[in-house]
């Protein structure tokens, strides 16, 4: 790995490029209208001020601008990488030289280094935690529980990291109030659907250069993240086949116009295989074993673990890297079978993640959560909750009025009749 940069304020690869990480910052602010009225607002009211904030996310310009944003609201904040291969090095780069945020994220970092930059978080001592994945919860819970009793609550931003919280809960495991980011509307219908969708297709296309239109794309797991990568590939010109466990998304999947197949089927005829899943093992040495000579296999959901990796490892005779992001395995009856970004979300290792517009909204549900956080903590439990209506709502009214949309209002007359029973036929 290349020689970092460690100061009193992170440990980056190259202060060198804050340059070019203040441009892509700047850049990704101007596509986030919703979080620059949050943040203006937050700049007069200071309603995180002095609060101690841990952020573990995906350092990215558009995680860039939501710290600003928290920082310019009063919070004395740190931010880690919550994927070994999600940072953006020149972003890690600015947020120190340029905003003076504490950031500790390298990208391609091992695994003793991402788990230092973890514990560099709990040692700032948060009171709410802000993670993705639930790395961060999970390492403080788990080895750091003297820290536990100053924690105000935290947010998370992602489905998997929603599993494993609401799995804490329900154990007993948890001790703070948490709030579900990735479950407001204004969040997973349109990050994981739309943001998934493209950037998954861009990693793809930029670590293989391949045409996608008239491949067989098989996408395993049809939730809004499955969804969004679907729909991408369809409109490049994909035959996309979805595998899935539950049956009313199986459903869903057929009536979108997509055949639905088990996996065993469908590793005999894909060319591109992506999980967004959540779960485990969902690419196995049975899978592997199925594939066809040049078979292209990558993960979008949060872990590495949906693809068996060390199965792929054990069945080859060799492996070479024949792009950037890109492994050869040399399976032993003579098959090549591609690995893209080690397994790790293939939208950010191998591209930059999902556009600033829709991060927009989820960073507006962050920033709005760790305020309401701050106002009614008091009120919570040790559970996992959804981010308020009100709030999801605020942010899609915002998010309209910036692209210029306007849309009808109920009359008195209809409010009366939504609210009432006596009338009918």
């Amino acid at each position: 790995m290349t020689k970092t940069v460690q100061s009193t304020t992170g440990d980056v690869r190259d202060m060198s490029l804050a340059e070019s990480g203040k441009r892509k910052i700047e850049w990704a602010n101007q596509q986030m209208p919703v979080l620059q009225l949050i943040r203006k607002r937050f700049i007069k009211e200071q309603p995180l001020k002095g609060v101690r904030l841990s952020l573990c996310l995906h350092v990215t310009s558009e995680t860039a601008n939501l710290a600003i944003t928290l920082r310019d609201g009063g919070a004395d904040l740190v931010l880690c990488a919550s994927n070994p291969l999600s940072t953006q090095d020149e972003v890690a780069a600015s947020l120190i030289k340029d905003y003076s945020i504490p950031t500790y994220a390298i990208k391609g970092e091992d695994n003793t280094t991402y788990y230092s930059h973890l514990n560099a978080c709990i040692d700032h001592k948060p009171q709410i935690t802000m993670d993705d994945g639930a790395d961060l919860v999970t390492l403080l819970l788990t080895k750091h529980q003297h820290l536990v009793a100053d924690v105000i609550g935290g947010t998370e931003e992602t489905t998997t990291g929603v599993i494993r919280l609401r799995a804490m809960a329900k154990d007993g495991t948890l001790k703070y109030p948490v709030i579900a980011v990735n479950d407001a509307e204004t969040k997973h219908f349109f990050d994981n659907r739309y943001g998934t969708g493209q950037s998954t297709i861009d990693g793809i296309i930029r670590s293989t250069n391949l045409l996608i239109a008239g491949l067989k794309v098989v996408v395993a797991g049809y939730g809004w993240c499955g969804k969004g990568v679907a729909m991408r590939a369809k409109g490049l010109g994909a035959d996309v086949i979805v595998t899935e466990v539950n049956a009313v998304r199986a459903i869903e999947a057929v009536m979108d116009g997509f055949r639905v197949m088990p996996m065993a089927e469908a590793a005999k005829i894909g060319d591109i295989f992506v999980t967004v899943t959540g779960n485990k093992s969902v690419l196995t040495h049975d899978s592997f074993e199925r594939m066809k000579d040049g078979a292209v296999v990558c993960n979008s959901g949060h872990f590495n673990v949906e693809i068996d990796i060390p199965a792929l490892e054990k069945m080859s005779n060799g492996k070479r890297i024949a792009r950037p992001f890109v492994e050869e395995y040399s399976v032993k009856d003579g098959r090549r079978i591609y690995l893209l970004g080690e397994g790790r979300l293939i939208n950010l290792a191998a591209a930059e993640g999902h556009p600033a517009a829709v991060m927009d909204m989820s960073f507006a549900n962050q920033a709005l959560s760790a305020e309401y956080m701050m106002k009614h903590a008091s009120e919570l439990k040790a559970q996992v909750y959804v981010v308020p209506e009100a709030i999801d709502r605020q942010i899609a009214k915002l998010k309209l009025e910036s692209m210029g949309v306007q849309m009808d209002k109920l009359t008195p007359e209809q409010e009366l009749y939504l609210a009432s029973w006596s009338e009918g036929t």
